[in-house]
């Protein structure tokens, strides 16, 4: 891996302080009700319910300071596993901002008419939904100094392979008040490899994730275990896609998947400092 110069000694510093010290832990933190009632509510996709013992929603929402009448953006939201939870849950009060990806990829855009059409079908719930965009020489995801949190889940990867992984987390800062959070989910590669700077497998190393945020100007805050599976070992024929639920195998040794479960992920938690 060729880092560029300053993420490559920050990565090579993070490293070390990971080594040195363990990462502040995830401590729980009581869950809201109303939240707890959004997961558990009847009205959510079944098929993204069936996903809540590896996602642990609740929790993760939670971890991240999650409130009503905050002001939130989600990054990329896929077909909407988190909307169908932060819609309803700032519908009173609070301010919801969904940046999607630029259109332009076949497979991108048909994700956003999913999500829309799930959108349609739940308007009465989620309240008012202000999309933006986000992806190359489009980082303006909310009003600078708008947001209280900002959220995206497997979505990193993604923008380190494009190559703007460093521009999208600088507009992830501008749109932050000053204390604000970013919450970040994504497949945690292996520490034994060095990052592949296209993250063709879908898998990110988490020290480097940190150093990236670090470079942004976060401050790194902590990190949670909920989501991590020691069963992924990070090594399949088509990288995290294997697992579920894509499956991207099929029926070939599609059992020995199912008991793999979905991968192994980090939770990392970022604070824009008060100055």
């Amino acid at each position: 891996m060729r880092a560029p110069k300053a993420l490559g000694a920050l990565l090579a510093s993070t490293s070390v302080a990971l080594a040195g010290s363990a990462a502040p832990a995830y401590a729980a933190t009581p869950i809201d009700p109303q939240l707890a009632a959004l997961v558990a509510s009847p009205q959510r996709s079944a098929n993204f319910v069936a996903r809540d013992g590896a996602r642990h929603p609740a929790e993760e929402l939670t971890y991240f300071g999650l409130e009503r009448g905050m002001t939130v953006v989600e990054l990329w939201p896929g077909a909407g596993y988190w909307t169908e939870i932060l819609g309803p849950y700032l519908a009173k009060g609070g301010r919801y901002y969904v940046a999607q990806p630029v259109p332009g990829n076949k497979e991108e855009d048909a994700g956003v008419a999913r999500w829309q059409a799930r959108v349609n079908a739940m308007r009465e719930r989620a309240g008012t939904i202000r999309q933006t965009m986000l992806g190359k020489d489009h980082y303006d995801i909310a009003p600078p100094g708008s947001a209280d949190l900002v959220v995206t889940f497997r979505n990193l990867h993604n923008w380190v392979g494009a190559g703007y992984a460093g521009q999208a987390l600088a507009g992830v800062f501008r749109a932050l008040k000053p204390g604000g959070i970013l919450g970040v989910e994504d497949h945690r590669g292996r520490n034994d490899k060095p990052q592949d700077p296209k993250a063709d497998d879908g898998y990110l190393r988490q020290d480097y994730a940190i150093a990236l945020a670090k470079q942004a100007g976060f401050e790194f805050v902590g990190s949670s275990e909920i989501n991590a599976n020691p069963k992924d070992t990070k090594d399949w024929v088509d990288g995290v896609w294997t697992l579920p639920p894509t499956l991207s195998q099929g029926d070939k040794d599609r059992a020995r998947y199912l008991a793999i479960g979905e991968a192994d992920n980090f939770v990392l938690k970022f604070r824009k400092p008060l100055r």
